[in-house]
């Protein structure tokens, strides 16, 4: 009997047995066979899908570097601050979730969409912040409603802690969040969106420096993404500890003494560099930055016509008026086209191919030589000597001392000034030069433009025998163990070989400006040190007749039209130390306006000085 005549003699009901009993067979041995997969084969892959549901690796944010003044006081630290979260693979309804938690955080669910948008370009498992720098009162409230927020988490990351606010921001910079370009241009992969970098000033150059290695912190979570406990943490390493040239009681000082005014100003160790206080008015707060600036706050800086985001003390310029007429004296004096004595006359103006220069006191000074003309700062008996200088050896002697070119600031953002020649104006407009123009250039007006930072270095080459100096910012960087990673030494640009006798003679009137009964500078006198300056007062347009002067409704020189006050100084005269230049945006006159703010940063230069010595004892 075959066996197809055997299945078909069967019962239906035995054969109906054997069917679903080999199906039953087949399909508990295909299960089997799926277990076996999943529980050999497929072992480690399903662990670790298993882990990732449960746990979450969060990122630890690294505090930055610490920053200090040269006496090791604090100038900008970190701080803790709480940020709310979301992950966005915890959360099923989105709309649901902002309109609960928007009250709770006290802004707008528009606020938190933009935030969630930005948040797609985070890697997945990554935290996007919602919210910043929140108060421990909303981090509690966030807290209690936790079981109906899924997805949102609590964090506490360090934020910058800028201690003084804005007294060196345009010194210290600021940070910003990284950009796709800088996320491009990172060859070490050290960044990721929504990180934090230097976008300024030291923040920025010494960002390898100051930006640390971040830890990772592993987390256990629930099905809806709420934190349940803490698995494992790898601490994060803080940046390296920088310490600036800059006193921060100095720096406090020359700010404060600025007021309300606008400007720069500048202070330099005649021995080796070092800047010592520098500010540039009106100023910012670096920490407006720490968690992204308002666009109404961004607009309100970029628009304020008195710049407060450019860094003056570097990037503006200004024509250094009578400041200038320092170097008209000393090359003068060096081509022996002038003696100590030499005399011009001056009457109140100097006629020179029918133009008509005027002297700033419209009487004259009558008979001038070297000291009275510093003193005074007669502008005629400048006209003379410069006109027989001649522009081109009034550059050269310009340029030694650092003016019209970069003198080497270590931070980006320098700008040139200008010191004109005959072969400048011919290639920049195709035009000669005119004996007028070496006139005006002889006062530090026309063409020529210079920055307070390369006047406080011509001061201090005229201080310490003609040494120009390479301004240093950095007094040293280390890390936390105390070994030392970066320490510059101060550079010498070049040395300018003047005879003592010429340097002398600019010294004395110098001095005499400060401390004689006519001298221009005395608002700079201080009793118990000889102070030794230089005033300016520079024309920011071409003067109009007194009938076509604009005035306000005070019956004043509009503000805009009104001159720049400068000063420039060193101290103890004797001795020097400390070298100064200070620019009063539209301050009228450099020895009412200038001269004040010069006399308070040396006095506390003094004073600190002072402090240090008894403390040493």
């Amino acid at each position: 009997m075959s066996l197809d005549l055997g299945w078909k003699e069967l019962p239906v009901v035995q054969r109906r047995f054997l069917l679903y009993s080999a199906a039953a067979a087949a399909i508990f041995l295909l299960l089997l066979m799926r277990l076996w997969y999943l529980q050999v084969i497929s072992y480690d892959d399903l662990q670790a899908r298993s882990v990732r549901n449960r746990t979450r690796v969060l990122a630890l944010d690294a505090p930055r570097g610490p920053i200090f003044d040269r006496q090791g006081e604090l100038l900008v630290d970190n701080r803790p601050a709480f940020q709310i979260s979301v992950m966005r693979q915890d959360v099923d309804d989105r709309s649901r979730l902002f309109e609960k938690l928007a009250p709770l955080l006290e802004v707008e669910i528009s606020a938190l969409e933009l935030r969630w948008q930005a948040g797609k370009r985070f890697p997945k498992y990554r935290p996007v912040p919602l919210v910043e720098d929140v108060s421990r009162e909303i981090v509690e409230r966030v807290q209690e409603h936790g079981v109906d927020l899924p997805g949102v988490l609590t964090e506490v990351r360090p934020v910058r802690d800028y201690l003084d606010q804005g007294s060196a921001a345009h010194l210290i910079g600021y940070l910003g969040e990284v950009t796709e370009t800088e996320l491009h241009d990172d060859e070490s992969n050290l960044y990721r969106i929504g990180d934090y970098i230097g976008k300024t000033a030291i923040e920025k150059n010494f960002e390898k420096y100051l930006q640390g290695s971040k830890g990772q912190r592993l987390v256990e979570v629930d099905v809806k993404g709420k934190l349940l406990r803490q698995l494992q943490v790898k601490p994060s390493q803080p940046g390296n500890k920088i310490y600036l040239t800059i006193d921060r009681e100095l720096q406090r000082a020359a700010n404060d003494a600025f007021g309300s005014q606008s400007g720069a100003a500048v202070a330099l160790d005649v021995n080796n560099g070092d800047i010592l206080a520098m500010v540039s008015r009106p100023t910012f707060n670096p920490a407006m930055f720490v968690s992204g600036i308002g666009g109404d706050q961004w607009r309100a800086l970029v628009g304020d016509d008195r710049h407060p985001l450019q860094n003056k003390v570097i990037a503006g310029q200004y024509p250094p008026a009578s400041t200038f007429k320092i170097v008209v004296a000393l090359a003068a004096l060096r081509e022996g086209i002038i003696g100590t004595k030499r005399t011009v006359e001056c009457k109140g103006d100097f006629v020179i191919g029918g133009s008509r220069y005027r002297c700033w006191k419209k009487k004259g000074h009558g008979h001038t030589d070297l000291t009275k003309a510093l003193r005074e700062s007669c502008d005629v008996w400048f006209y003379q000597v410069g006109l027989e200088l001649g522009i081109d050896k009034l550059e050269a002697a310009a340029k030694e001392f650092g003016l019209g070119a970069p003198v080497g600031y270590p931070l980006p953002g320098e700008r040139a000034g200008l010191m004109p020649s005959q072969e400048w104006k011919r290639r920049r407009y195709n035009e000669p030069w005119y004996a007028g123009e070496t006139v005006i250039a002889s006062i530090g007006q026309g063409f020529v433009l210079a920055t307070p930072m390369q006047l406080a270095v011509m001061m201090a080459a005229v201080a310490n025998n003609g040494q120009v100096l390479k301004p240093q910012v950095i007094k040293q960087i280390e890390d936390w163990d105390g070994n030392l990673l970066l320490q510059p030494e101060p550079e010498v640009v070049r040395t300018i070989d003047y005879a003592p006798r010429v340097w002398q003679a600019v010294r004395d009137g110098l001095v005499e400006v400060v401390n004689a009964p006519k001298g221009t500078g005395q608002a700079a006198r201080l009793d118990d040190v000889v102070v030794a300056g230089k005033t300016g007062t520079s024309q920011v347009v071409r003067r109009k007749s007194d009938a076509e002067e604009e005035l306000d409704e005070d019956g004043e020189t509009l503000y805009r039209f009104r001159p720049h006050a400068l000063f420039v100084a060193y101290a103890p005269a004797e001795k020097p130390e400390i070298a100064i230049a200070v620019v009063v945006e539209h301050g009228q006159s450099g020895g009412r306006a200038a001269g004040p703010i010069a006399r308070e940063i040396i006095k506390r230069y003094m004073e600190l000085k002072q402090q240090n010595r008894q403390e040493q004892e």
